[in-house]
């Protein structure tokens, strides 16, 4: 999926959602004409529902037929940023500074990618990742997209002290 900005899009999309109540925080697109996915990622302070991603789906979804923003067949779907977060512009990056992070860019960049590391800070045009220690600017225009990678606890292995009893 690649990650879409400033688009007509958003603009058709964008106020539907905010009159429901909900924030978009950006969109994903995939595929081309006729097998085109388009997902929307929408959030709000007390959290997202299934309820309210089929609300913003079924009204959204109107629009976009009605207003013709999206050539050929395609599949909408509406979904929470969850856990693993895709962050979509500056300031989404800037909320979650300190945090672990993963970018994809567009064209290589020192011969990578993909990137991840720590997010130190974001400057006016850049992202700024700690990456083993050192500190690297990534140029916000070349991030095909982003997103938090939470670390997670390591599983526990069994052991003496984890066995299972049994109860006689």
């Amino acid at each position: 999926m690649t990650a879409v900005r400033s688009s007509r899009l958003e603009a058709v999309v964008g106020p539907v959602i905010e009159g429901l109540g909900f924030e978009l925080l950006g969109i994903e697109r995939a595929g081309g004409a006729g097998s085109e996915v388009l997902r929307l990622y929408i959030d709000h302070a007390d959290g997202i529902t299934v309820d309210d991603c089929e609300a913003v789906s079924r009204q959204v979804s109107g629009v976009l037929d009605v207003e013709n923003a999206v050539r050929g067949a395609y599949t909408l779907e509406v979904s929470s940023p969850g856990i693993d977060r895709p962050l979509f512009t500056l300031d989404q990056y800037r909320r979650f500074v300190g945090e672990a992070v993963v970018v994809r860019l567009r064209q290589p960049l020192e011969s990578r990618r993909n990137w991840r590391g720590t997010l130190a800070g974001v400057t006016e045009d850049a992202v700024v990742m700690e990456i083993d220690g050192e500190k690297r600017e990534i140029p916000f225009a070349g991030i095909d997209r982003g997103r938090l990678q939470p670390e997670w606890p390591e599983p526990m292995r069994p052991g003496p002290g984890n066995k299972p009893r049994n109860k006689a």
